[in-house]
């Protein structure tokens, strides 16, 4: 399914790569990438790109659940977070590929309405979870 109608659109530019820089058009992002050790880089200060993926599919998701709330009338706790974990390894039968998991915190809400509100935004509303979805391993887990 295509967008019928782009509503905003984020614009970045990276230079070198994995190692390099980027920055965002208005300026908000403008920082360092540095190769994680565990990729055989050097580590240190910088994002990387799996970081970034991760704390924009964490809050895009919560942002989604929250919409679905808001649909069903339910009362989103005050310290709801959701913690993404991005992992990089190679793949079958070349090149790499990601793996997500999303670790969802609705502290005190029921667990059903809790989990029917992450598996309505994980199916119908989240961007992320639609543009992923067939292409990228995502586990949800309610904690």
């Amino acid at each position: 399914m295509s967008v019928s109608k782009i509503l905003y659109t984020a614009t970045a530019t990276a230079k070198g790569g994995r190692a390099g820089h980027i920055k965002s058009s208005d300026g908000v992002l403008d920082f360092d990438l540095k190769v994680p050790k565990e990729l055989g880089g050097p580590g240190g200060v910088g994002s990387n790109p799996e970081q970034l993926f991760a704390a924009g599919y964490a809050a895009c998701f919560e942002g989604a659940m929250r919409f679905v709330a808001g649909q069903k009338k339910v009362p989103v706790p005050a310290d709801t977070s959701v913690t993404g974990h991005v992992g990089i390894g190679p793949r079958e039968p070349t090149g790499f590929g990601i793996a997500v998991e999303l670790e969802v915190n609705l502290p005190g809400l029921d667990r059903a309405v809790a989990q029917e509100l992450v598996d309505t935004a994980h199916r119908d509303i989240c961007p992320y979870s639609h543009a992923t979805r067939g292409n990228v391993d995502v586990k949800i887990t309610l904690v």
